[in-house]
């Protein structure tokens, strides 16, 4: 399906124009119109789904063959000494666009520091909880 309100979906099926680096019959992979960095790129289903959450398993299994294929020619054409892949998931996890999408940021030598955290600790009863919270609802 495809969402006529939905930005993302206009631009996945090329209602609205924009820098497309690749398209295939799942997929349009576009520049981002706000990059972190030169390259950055999104990976945008043609067809709506909300999130990773209501992704379609045939369509989930293509999605990182996309991304290597594509993070293959940022490395070699852009010269990226590597790259990042993030997928947000809701609000909370920073989506603001509610249609599945990969970004794809190429990473510079010298860069700024993105996409990082401080690690953090965790007790062996708590990984007990937090284990079985989540194995008792798949």
């Amino acid at each position: 399906m495809v969402k006529d309100d939905c930005i993302f979906c206009k631009l996945a099926n090329g209602v609205i124009p924009t820098a497309s680096l690749y398209e295939d019959d799942d997929f349009r992979v576009i520049l981002d119109a706000g990059p972190a960095s030169k390259g950055h790129a999104l990976i945008l289903p043609k067809k709506h789904y909300e999130n990773l959450c209501e992704l379609d398993e045939a369509v989930g299994a293509k999605v990182l063959g996309v991304a290597a294929k594509i993070g293959k020619a940022m490395v070699s054409g852009l010269g990226c000494a590597g790259f990042n892949l993030v997928q947000n998931n809701g609000e909370a996890a920073g989506q603001t666009v509610m249609h599945f999408h990969m970004h794809m940021i190429p990473r510079y030598e010298g860069g700024p520091e993105m996409v990082a955290w401080q690690p953090g600790s965790v007790s062996a009863e708590e990984s007990e909880v937090i284990v079985e919270a989540v194995t008792s609802r798949m």
